[in-house]
C-alpha cells in the first residue's frame, strides 16, 4: 500500500510540474512579488480548467501526502 501511495504522489507531482509550467499567465518571480490584480479576472476556456485541475491535484498531493503520513 505504501508503495502504491508513493507512486501515486510521484504521477500527481508530476502532472502538477506539467500543468503548471503549461499555464502562460504571470510575470514570472516579479509577479509573486508584486500584488498583481490579474488574479481577481474571471478565467475563460482552457485557463479555466487548468485552474480547476491545478487546485485539485494539489490537493490530491496533500491528500496523498497525509495519508502517508497516517500509514
Amino acid at each position: 500500500m505504501e508503495t502504491f501511495l508513493i507512486f501515486l504522489q510521484i504521477i500527481v507531482s508530476l502532472c502538477l510540474i506539467i500543468l503548471i509550467l503549461m499555464q502562460s499567465e504571470g510575470a514570472g518571480v516579479s509577479g509573486v512579488f508584486g500584488g498583481s490584480g490579474g488574479f481577481y479576472r474571471s478565467k475563460k476556456g482552457v485557463e479555466k480548467v487548468f485552474v480547476f485541475l491545478t487546485i485539485f491535484l494539489g490537493f490530491l498531493f496533500l491528500v496523498l501526502s497525509l495519508l502517508q503520513v497516517v500509514i
